[in-house]
C-alpha cells in the first residue's frame, strides 16, 4: 500500500455524508425487494441480494446495519426496523450451538441496541434493556461451549467441529465478554463454573499462537503478520497438527478476509483488555502478558496487510492465490476489480480499515507516535477508496453497498458477470455492515461523539 499522508479525517467528510445517504437508500431496498423466505440474504448476484446454504451468520448483519445507520443519522425509521426485525427474528441465533458465530449476529443487533440505550441515544426503558441484556448473557455462554483444551488454554472451535480453530472466531469472542461483562457465567455439569473471560481470551492466545505467524521459531520460513484461515489440533491431546484453509488458496497463504478478522479482532480485544481490573487477568498470566501476545499479533496483522495491498488499499483475495503473478508487482498500483485473473476482495479492507484506525489510537494513547501514524494514515487511505467508485455503488437499483466483495472463491460461489473473467460487481452482506460500522468508528469522532466500541 502508498500510504497518503496528507489525508485527514476532516477531508473525508463530504464523502461519508454521501456514503450515508446511500447507505440509507440500499437498507430500504432490501427491506422492500427481498424475499424473507430464503433466508438471511447473504451476497448479491446482478445486484440482488440472495442466499447461500452454509451457517446463517449474516443476519445480525442485515438489521444490526439499521441500526448503525440511526447512530449515525439519527433517522428513526432505521431504529424501529432495527428494533423490531430483532425481536422477531434474532432470537434462534441466541441459543444456536452449531456455530462460532455469535459476535457477529448478537453483538451487532443486541449489543448495538444496549450500546445506544447506554449513550442515551434511546430513551432509557429498564425491561428492554433487561431484553438485551437477557440476549447477550445466553448468546455468549452457548458461544462458550463449543470449546476444546490445548497447550494455551483452548479456543472455541469452529463450525467444522472440534479439531478447528478458525481466524475469524477472534472478532466474535466479544460475544463471550460481553456474557462476562454483564456478571454471567457458564454453568456445566456439577454446577462447574466457567469463568467467560477466561475462555475468551484463551482463545485468542491459541489464534495468536497458531493462526498468525511471525516469521521465527517454529515459522521461521514464514512472513511476518501472515495468517491462516483454520489451524487444525488433535483433540486427543490438544496439539497443534497444520495450518488449513477453507476459504483460502491454502492454509499456506494468507485469505485476505481471514487476515481482516485478526487485524480488527486484535486491536479491538486490546481496548477491552485496557477495561479490565488488574485481578481479572491474573489468572490468564496477569495484564503485561495478556497485552504483550495481543499487541504482537495486531501489529504483525496490520504490517502484513499494508505490505501485501495494492497501493490504495484494497487486497487480491489471497497473498498467494495462483494466477497473482500475472499481474506482477500489484502492490504498486491501484487494485483492479476487473481483471482478468484474481478477484479483490473490498470486504476485507472494509473489515481490516477499522482495525488500521483501532490499533493507530491505541499506539498514539501508549506514545508510540510513528507507528500510530502509519497506522491511522493506511486507514485513511483504505477509507478514502472504499467510500468512492467503484467500490461504492452509486446504482439505484443494486442492492449492495460495497463492490467487489468476495465470499468463497474455492468453491466458486461468486458471480461471475457476463464479459468478465472473474467474480467482481457484487456486494456482501458482511462488507456492508463493516463498511457501515468503519464509517461509524470515523463519523462519531469527527461529532465528537464517545468512541465506537462495542463495549460501550
Amino acid at each position: 500500500m502508498k500510504i497518503d499522508t496528507s489525508l485527514t479525517l476532516e477531508s473525508l467528510k463530504p464523502a461519508l455524508d454521501k456514503f450515508w445517504e446511500i447507505s440509507g437508500q440500499k437498507i430500504k431496498l432490501i427491506e422492500a425487494e427481498y424475499d424473507t423466505s430464503k433466508g438471511s440474504p447473504v451476497f448479491t448476484v446482478e445486484g440482488k441480494y440472495t442466499t447461500r446454504g452454509w451457517t446463517e451468520w449474516t443476519q445480525g448483519f442485515q438489521f444490526g446495519s439499521a441500526i448503525l445507520q440511526f447512530d449515525a443519522t439519527g433517522e428513526e425509521s432505521f431504529l424501529k426496523y432495527g428494533r423490531e426485525q430483532t425481536l422477531a427474528v434474532m432470537a434462534p441465533h441466541i441459543t444456536h450451538k452449531g456455530v462460532h458465530d455469535h459476535g457477529f449476529n448478537n453483538v451487532s443487533t443486541y449489543g448495538n441496541l444496549r450500546r445506544l440505550m447506554r449513550e442515551g441515544k434511546i430513551a432509557q426503558d429498564d425491561w428492554e434493556m433487561n431484553f438485551y441484556e437477557m440476549a447477550l448473557k445466553a448468546s455468549g455462554a452457548v458461544q462458550a461451549m463449543r470449546w476444546s483444551p490445548n497447550d494455551k488454554g483452548g479456543y472455541l472451535y469452529s463450525f467444522n467441529g472440534p479439531h478447528s480453530l478458525f481466524v475469524d472466531t477472534v472478532r466474535t469472542i466479544r460475544a463471550v465478554e460481553m456474557s462476562w461483562l454483564l456478571g454471567h457465567t457458564l454453568l456445566t455439569d456439577n454446577d462447574a463454573d466457567i469463568n467467560l473471560l477466561e475462555r475468551a481470551l484463551n482463545h485468542a492466545r491459541s489464534t495468536a499462537a497458531y493462526n498468525v505467524f511471525y516469521g521465527e521459531g517454529r515459522d521461521s520460513y514464514d512472513e511476518w503478520g501472515r495468517t491462516s484461515h483454520e489451524a487444525i489440533f488433535n483433540i486427543n491431546d490438544g496439539a497443534f497438527r497444520c495450518p488449513n484453509s477453507q476459504q483460502g488458496f491454502s492454509g499456506f497463504t494468507t485469505w485476505t478476509r481471514g487476515l481482516s478478522w485478526a487485524m480488527i479482532g486484535f486491536p479491538e480485544q486490546l481496548e477491552f483488555v485496557a477495561s479490565v481490573p488488574d485481578e481479572a487477568l491474573e489468572p490468564l498470566g496477569g495484564r503485561a502478558e495478556v497485552e504483550a501476545f495481543l499487541l504482537k499479533a495486531a501489529k504483525a496483522t496490520n504490517d502484513f496487510f499494508i505490505k501485501n495491498t495494492a497501493s490504495d488499499g484494497i487486497p487480491y483475495w489471497d497473498t498467494g492465490a495462483p494466477k497473482l503473478y500475472q499481474l506482477g508487482d500489484y502492490t504498486e498500483r491501484p487494485a483492479d476489480p476487473f481483471n482478468d485473473w484474481e478477484p479483490v476482495d473490498s470486504s476485507a479492507a472494509a473489515i481490516g480499515v477499522q482495525g488500521l484506525f483501532r490499533l493507530g489510537k491505541y499506539l498514539k494513547e501508549k506514545g508510540e507516535t510513528a507507528d500510530a501514524e502509519r497506522y491511522w494514515q493506511a486507514g485513511l487511505t483504505t477509507l478514502k477508496t472504499l467510500l468512492d467508485e467503484p467500490y461504492l455503488s452509486t446504482d439505484p437499483k443494486h442492492q449492495g453497498l460495497t463492490l467487489h466483495s468476495i465470499y468463497h472463491e474455492p468453491n466458486g460461489w461468486d458471480h461471475v458477470p457476463a464479459g468478465q473473467k472473474i467474480a467482481c460487481g457484487e456486494a456482501s452482506m458482511w462488507g456492508d455492515y463493516h463498511m457501515r460500522e468503519a464509517a461509524l468508528l470515523v463519523t462519531r469522532m469527527l461529532k465528537d461523539e464517545p468512541y465506537y466500541r462495542f463495549f460501550n
